[in-house]
């Protein structure tokens, strides 16, 4: 059995991380590998292109089947009943004044009815001795299960990003909404000091305004972060089929490192040595050389070898039943096809050229999408720091406004916009830490080295300490549209 370097890298780094991964059932507290495995078991597109890929080996398998022989039996039961009338004006030649009798006699031998029963058994039997259409037939579906293997890998390692893309924008989300909700009661607070100091004259309305406007603003933006919360949640039920209670936070002490190996050039080469997108492009061209080679066996001689064997019996009187062998070679060649060989030829030129040409645009697609995300995840390291900082800088400018504002030096509006600015430095330092971990996850996605144990490092940065809670409305979750069921069966 035909098994290439790309039938193999998918069996060693794909079915692997499939296989024994059970349906689970609704689970309601989980962390991103727990619920990686879930999406593995139960994604609807990953389903689909698995199954895809075995409908592809099937393929395969029928190509294979018409080189090899090809022996059918037939049968036949038939009963034949034959009439014969006298040609026109022979009753005339009977002789006027013959006797009844010899005018019976006549009519008989003019006016027949015969009925025949017969049986037969026929046996055939070819074997292609030389076919070259079909022998290329075989090599191109075989170059197509080596490219849908690697489409079925490029799947499952987007399906990984998928999910931990899904699960931290629910972390991001929640961590969001947490710093607007502070933002929001630390301004009600602000507000509410505003108009007393207004009733005893401290104020002018005018701060008590600004204070109300900033209330309604840090209200708003606490809304929209409660929406985009739910919203990246219904993106991860879809995702895995399940509704989750709680997932673990991302741990305080993350690793912000930058990515191994730390040179550019080294992730690129990364990339074309593993990256399913630019091995799935190259296969297409050998699928497309194969059908080149097709078009062109079109016009080649086909020789094959076959036998045959006959039996026949009626109940004729006196007939006896007859039996026939034949063994030979049987060999056709094309002489002229009206031109559809030749334009098939130069059809499949043209398609296996545009192959060529889609597998060096996905080649310096994915070496710029590597070069960008490895400078973007080594930023992403830096902006930590320095949103962490800032957090630490406008804590502290916070701190000396209000004093100002105590004694008259600052007013209202100061201590609003350092109050903003400091929940807007942790929300920041937030989305800053998560674009490092969804920056590092991408990069191993282009480079085509994300995998179970990418999966699983990650994970280890996670908290179960710290559970983020959805806060979603009881639903029952007995949708059939989030939940794959049992396996398809193949008509029979």
């Amino acid at each position: 059995m035909h098994r290439s370097p790309f039938t193999k890298r998918f069996q060693r780094r794909g079915l692997a991380a499939i296989v024994g991964l059970a349906m689970a059932g609704n689970v309601y507290a989980a962390d991103l590998w727990t619920i990686a495995q879930d999406a593995l078991a139960n994604d609807a597109e990953l389903a689909s292109t698995r199954s895809g890929f075995q409908a592809t080996e099937a393929a395969r398998d029928v190509q294979r089947g018409t080189l090899l022989p090809q022996i059918g039996i037939g049968g036949s039961v038939s009963h034949t009943r034959t009439y014969s009338s006298p040609a026109q004006g022979a009753a005339g030649r009977v002789q006027e004044g013959a006797e009844e009798v010899g005018a019976g006699a006549a009519a008989a031998a003019f006016d027949q009815d015969d009925t025949v029963n017969s049986v037969g058994i026929s046996l055939d039997a070819e074997q292609a001795l030389y076919d070259p259409s079909r022998r290329a037939q075989l090599q191109r579906a075989e170059r197509e299960i080596d490219r849908d293997a690697l489409g079925l890998e490029a799947t499952q390692q987007q399906l990984l990003y998928n999910v931990g893309n899904a699960y931290f924008e629910i972390l991001r989300a929640h961590d969001i909404l947490s710093a607007r909700r502070a933002q929001e009661t630390a301004i009600s607070r602000q507000l509410e000091q505003a108009r007393e100091r207004f009733e005893v004259g401290l104020i002018a309305i005018t701060d008590v305004h600004e204070a109300q406007a900033r209330f309604d603003l840090a209200r708003a933006q606490r809304i929209a972060a409660e929406g985009a919360m739910q919203v990246s949640f219904e993106a991860l039920e879809r995702l895995t089929g399940h509704r989750y209670d709680s997932i673990d936070a991302l741990d305080e002490e993350v690793p912000i490192a930058s990515p191994q190996p730390a040179d550019r050039e080294e992730w690129v080469a990364l990339a074309m040595a593993n990256s399913p997108m630019v091995l799935m492009a190259e296969a297409g061209i050998e699928v497309a050389r194969s059908t080149l080679e097709v078009s062109r066996a079109g016009q080649r001689p086909v020789v094959s070898a076959f036998a045959n064997y006959g039996w026949a019996d009626t109940d004729r009187s006196g007939a006896a039943h007859q039996s026939e062998s034949q063994v030979g070679l049987r060999a056709s060649l094309p002489l002229y096809t009206g031109g559809s060989t030749q334009a098939q030829i130069r059809q499949s030129g043209f398609l296996l050229e545009a192959t060529q040409y889609d597998f060096e645009a996905q080649r310096r697609d994915t070496i710029q999408q590597v070069r960008s995300l490895f400078t973007r995840v080594n930023n992403d390291v830096e902006t930590v720091e320095a949103r962490r900082q800032a957090i630490i800088s406008n804590q502290s400018a916070l701190e000396a406004t209000r004093s100002g504002y105590e004694v008259g030096t600052r007013n209202i509006v100061d201590v609003l916009n350092a109050e903003q600015n400091l929940f807007n430095a942790i929300a920041e330092h937030a989305e800053a830490r998560y674009d490092y971990v969804l920056g590092l996850l991408q990069l191993q996605l282009q480079a085509g080295i994300l995998g179970a144990d990418s999966i699983q490092a990650v994970n280890a940065w996670l908290s179960d300490e710290e559970r983020v809670s959805l806060e979603l409305p009881d639903e029952a979750n007995d949708n059939p549209v989030m939940n794959i069921g049992e396996r398809p069966q193949a008509p029979s």
